[in-house]
């Protein structure tokens, strides 16, 4: 837990239960889960936890770069943990979120384009993955 107190320290953010439960079940659950996901999970070991909170966590964590916002799979949010410029690929089949690593220059923060100011970038890639192919 040193570690993620650290982050929310570097980052200037009140170090929190709730923050540092959310931040280490993003780091180890690689799959790019729903607030409802993180919720119902965290909710088992800790039963005064709050949707709300849950909600409002991940927002300030991701308006400080500690959170990373997909929106791969149409209106539903997930979220990563990884915060380096990455591609995701979705299973069509399976519905898993997969983090790909390819070299694109898209995927490079740019800081203007065109006198333009870019913010973000999000390369998303959908097909069926490896493991639904073998089945």
């Amino acid at each position: 837990m040193d570690n993620y107190v650290q982050i929310l320290k570097k980052n200037g953010l009140k170090v929190t239960p709730q923050r540092l439960e959310i931040l280490k079940y993003l780091d180890t659950h690689r799959t790019h889960p729903t607030a409802d996901t993180i919720y119902s999970d965290l909710k088992k070991t800790t039963p005064s936890l709050s949707k709300t909170t849950v909600y409002n966590t991940l927002q300030h964590l991701g308006e400080h770069g500690l959170v990373y916002t997909l929106t791969i799979s149409g209106s539903e949010l997930r979220f990563d943990s990884v915060i380096n410029p990455h591609h995701h690929f979705l299973c069509k089949t399976c519905g898993s979120i997969i983090d790909i690593d390819i070299e694109c220059p898209n995927a490079r923060k740019v800081e203007s384009a065109g006198g333009h100011r870019i913010d973000e970038v999000h390369g998303y890639f959908k097909g069926v993955c490896a493991s639904c192919l073998k089945e």
